[in-house]
C-alpha cells in the first residue's frame, strides 16, 4: 500500500464523517446523496483492497450519526441497520448470486418483496397493550433519540391499536409530502426565514423540535415497513405477509410494495416500472428496496455488523447533483419572451448529462439568489426540464456579485421590457432574429404544422441569409438559392420542398397553434378552430365573440383579438391564403357532433392515429380532449405504453376504459361500447 492510498483513505473518512454530522445530526446536508454515495463507494473499495487499514470507527462500519444530546437516548431492542446499495443491474446480480451461495437448503431464491426507498427519517414506534408509548430515531443504529412528543402529532400514526399484541415495535419512515414541503418553504420565504434544502431535510428538522406544536404544523406523514419486535403475534411466514398484517392493524403501509415471485426477471420489471414513476407521487424516493420475502431465509442469511444480507437498496439515478454555474444567459422565444437560463459545467443528473438549466424569470433568479460562479444544486426529474434549485452558500466565493437582468436583447440590442402584471421580460423588436427563428421553429414543430426536414440549423441559415422574415415566407422560398448553400444537395432540398408543401393541408387547429399567439396552446387552438370553423371568421371575430368560446377565458380572448388587429399579422394571413394553406375548420367540413358534451382523454400510443389526429378526431366531433383525467372525464382511451397515473386515476374514479377498436366505434357512433 502506498502512502498516497493511506492518505486518501484517511481523508475520505474525515470528509464523510463531516458530511454525516451535517446530514444526520444538523439536518443541513452540504452535498447530494449521490455525491455521498460516491465517496462511500470509493472508501469501501480502498478498505477492501487494503484490509490492514481496518478501523471500527470508519464510516463504512457505522450506521447513521450520533444521537443528539438534546433528546433522551433510547436503546433499540434490535439494531436499526442501514442497507447495502446496488447502483446498477450488475451489482444487483452480484447480490443475488451472493445470497444464493450462502443458502444451504435453497438452490435459488425466487420470491422477493420490493418497496420504494423513501427519502425521510427512519424511526421506531413502540406499542404496549395497543398504546403508543415511545418513538425513537435510528441514531447510530443502537441508540436513537426519543422523539415521542413529536411523533404523537403525526396523524398517520395511530395512537392506539385495537387488538394489537402485548408488545409491538414498528419501524418505518417519517417523511414530508412534497406539497407540504413546498408550502413550508413558501411560508418561510415570506417571513424571511431559513428554507430547507429538500423534504428529507425538512422532515428530520421537524422531528428534532423540542416544541411539538412546530412539528404538528408541518403535517408529517409515515410509512410502516417492518416489525422490529413483537410478542404473542401471528405466525408470519414472509415479509409481504408482515406488511399485510401491519396494514390490518391500521398502520399506513405504502400501496406500491409488491411480492415478486419470478426472481430476477420480476425484480427488473418492478425497478424499471418505478424508475419512470419518480415524479408521480407526493413524496420522494431515491431507490427500490429489495428483500428476500421468506422470513426463514432472512434468518438464515443473517446480517453483517451494519446491514442485513437479505436486503439491498437499488439506487435510482440521482435527480439532484451539484455543479458550477458558469454564467446566466438570456434566451429569446417566439413571442419575444426573455428567459434566463444557467450555463453549467456538464453534470450527469436524472439519467442524462446536463449543461443548461432553466431559471424561469427575473423573480426566480432573485428569489433563489444564484450568481455566476456559485456551486448550485441542479434537479432533473423524469422528462422535466432541468432546473437550478439554489446555491450552496457555504461554497460561494466572497464578494460574488449579484446577477442583474440585462436591459438590452442579446440578439438585436433592442430594449427588454417587462409588461405590467407579467413575470417575463420581452424583446420589443418583432423582427429580432431570435424571435423570427423561434416563431419558425414553433410553426414547424410536430404539434403545429409538422414540417419535416426543417430543423434548427436549416432555420438558422434561412433567417441569417434573409430568405424568411416570418413563417409565411416558407411558402415562397427560393429553392435554387438554397441549393447553393453548403450541405443542401438535390435530395435534401426536394425533401424540404415536399415537407413544406404537405404542411398546407394541416388542420386549422394546427395552423392557429403554429402562429405563436401569446397564451394560445394546442388545446385552445383546437377550441378556436371548432368555435369559428374558418380562419377568416376568427380574424374578424369581435372580443365578445371570442369571450363566448367555452374554456377560452378573457386573457386568451384579448390576446387573440389583439393579435389579428396588427397589420403584420393580417399580411401574414394573406401570405397563407396566396399559398393555399388550409383555412377550413371542423365545422365547415361538416363533421357530425357525435361527441358533443363528452370529454375523452387518451394515454399511450394508438396504432392508427398520431396525437394530432386523435385530438382532431375528438374535437371535430364536438368533444373535448384535455391532457389529464378528472371527474368530468367521459372515457379514457388506452394505447400502447400508457401513463400509469392516468390509468390509475380513471380506475379510481370508475371512468370507462376504452381501447383503440372501441375508440374507432365511438368516433363513428358517439356511443360507448357495452361492457
Amino acid at each position: 500500500m502506498t502512502a498516497k492510498d493511506l492518505d486518501r483513505i484517511q481523508k475520505l473518512r474525515n470528509i464523510i464523517k463531516e458530511h454525516n454530522v451535517a446530514y444526520y445530526e444538523s439536518d443541513t446536508p452540504s452535498i447530494t446523496d449521490d455525491e455521498w454515495d460516491q465517496l462511500m463507494r470509493e472508501l469501501r473499495k480502498l478498505e477492501e483492497q487494503y484490509p490492514e487499514t481496518y478501523d471500527s470507527e470508519s464510516p463504512t462500519k457505522r450506521i447513521g450519526g450520533a444521537p443528539s444530546q438534546i433528546f433522551s437516548p433510547v436503546k433499540h431492542s434490535l439494531p436499526m441497520m442501514s442497507l447495502d446499495n446496488a447502483f446498477d443491474d450488475q451489482e444487483l446480480d452480484q447480490w443475488i448470486k451472493k445470497i444464493d451461495r450462502k443458502l444451504t437448503d435453497v438452490s435459488q431464491v425466487q420470491e422477493y418483496c420490493c418497496e420504494l426507498k423513501f427519502d425521510g427519517l427512519a424511526i421506531s414506534v413502540r406499542y404496549e397493550d395497543g398504546k403508543l408509548i415511545q418513538a425513537a430515531t435510528r441514531g447510530d443504529g443502537s441508540i436513537g433519540e426519543d422523539v415521542t412528543h413529536n411523533v404523537l402529532t403525526i396523524k398517520d400514526i395511530p395512537k392506539f391499536i385495537e387488538g394489537a399484541p402485548k408488545i409491538l415495535e414498528v419501524r418505518g419512515e417519517v417523511y414530508l409530502p412534497i406539497s407540504e414541503f413546498e408550502k413550508l418553504n413558501a411560508n418561510a420565504k415570506k417571513r424571511g426565514e431559513k428554507t430547507y434544502v429538500n423534504p428529507r431535510n425538512a422532515a428530520a428538522g421537524s422531528l428534532r423540535q423540542k416544541n411539538s406544536a412546530i412539528a404538528a404544523k408541518r403535517n408529517l406523514s409515515f410509512w410502516a415497513y417492518q416489525i422490529g419486535h413483537i410478542s404473542e403475534g401471528p405466525d408470519l411466514k414472509s415479509h409481504f405477509e408482515t406488511l399485510d398484517y401491519l396494514r390490518s392493524l391500521g398502520l399506513p403501509v405504502n400501496q406500491n410494495a409488491k411480492q415478486i415471485t419470478t426472481g430476477k426477471e420480476g425484480l427488473s420489471a418492478y425497478i424499471n416500472e418505478y424508475r419512470l414513476k419518480k415524479s408521480d407521487f407526493d413524496y420522494e424516493f431515491d431507490g427500490i428496496v429489495v428483500k428476500v420475502d421468506s422470513l426463514q431465509i432472512q434468518e438464515e442469511l443473517g446480517a453483517t455488523a451494519k446491514a442485513p444480507r437479505w436486503a439491498i437498496a437499488f439506487k435510482l439515478p440521482p435527480e439532484e447533483q451539484t455543479t458550477k454555474l458558469i454564467d446566466i444567459e438570456v434566451s429569446i422565444g417566439a413571442a419575444g419572451s426573455a428567459t434566463p437560463f444557467a450555463r453549467l459545467e456538464p453534470v450527469f443528473v436524472g439519467g442524462v448529462t446536463v449543461s443548461t438549466a432553466t431559471l424561469h424569470n427575473e423573480d426566480q433568479v432573485r428569489e433563489k439568489d444564484v450568481r455566476p460562479g456559485d456551486t448550485v444544486i441542479v434537479r432533473r426529474a423524469g422528462e422535466v426540464i432541468p432546473e437550478v434549485v439554489g446555491p450552496i452558500l457555504e461554497k460561494r466565493p466572497s464578494d460574488l456579485p449579484q446577477w442583474n437582468f440585462p436591459k438590452a436583447c442579446p440578439s438585436c440590442d433592442a430594449e427588454l421590457s417587462r409588461p405590467d402584471g407579467e413575470a417575463r421580460h420581452r424583446c420589443t423588436n418583432y423582427f429580432c432574429p431570435r424571435q423570427v427563428r423561434g416563431r419558425v421553429e414553433h410553426y414547424a414543430q410536430r404539434t403545429a404544422m409538422d414540417i419535416e426536414h426543417l430543423g434548427e440549423q436549416t432555420i438558422d441559415i434561412l433567417v441569417t441569409e434573409g430568405l424568411i422574415s416570418d413563417v409565411g415566407d416558407l411558402y415562397t422560398l427560393d429553392f435554387d438559392k438554397i441549393k447553393a448553400f453548403e450541405g443542401f444537395g438535390e435530395t435534401s432540398v426536394k425533401n424540404l420542398r415536399s415537407a413544406i408543401e404537405s404542411s398546407k393541408s394541416r388542420t386549422l387547429g394546427n395552423l392557429i397553434f403554429g402562429l405563436s399567439i401569446p397564451h394560445v396552446g394546442r388545446t385552445n387552438a383546437d377550441l378556436l378552430a371548432l368555435g369559428f370553423g374558418h380562419l377568416d371568421s376568427l380574424t374578424h371575430a369581435t372580443l365578445e365573440e371570442l369571450e363566448k368560446i367555452e374554456g377560452l377565458g378573457p386573457v386568451i380572448a384579448n390576446s387573440v383579438f389583439n393579435y389579428f388587429k396588427e397589420i403584420r399579422h393580417k399580411k401574414l394571413v394573406e401570405k397563407f391564403r396566396s399559398a393555399d394553406v388550409n383555412f377550413l375548420g371542423p365545422r365547415i367540413q361538416d363533421v357530425d357532433d357525435v361527441l358533443s358534451g363528452k370529454t375523452i382523454v387518451v394515454t399511450g400510443t394508438l396504432q392508427g392515429f398520431t396525437r394530432d389526429q386523435v385530438s382532431e378526431a375528438i374535437t371535430s366531433r364536438g368533444g373535448k380532449s384535455p391532457g389529464s383525467v378528472s371527474g368530468k372525464t367521459s372515457a379514457l382511451v388506452v394505447g400502447d405504453n400508457p401513463g400509469g397515473s392516468k390509468l390509475k386515476k380513471a380506475e379510481e374514479l370508475g371512468i370507462p376504459i376504452l381501447y383503440e377498436s372501441d375508440f374507432v366505434k365511438l368516433l363513428e357512433s358517439g356511443e360507448f361500447p357495452r361492457s
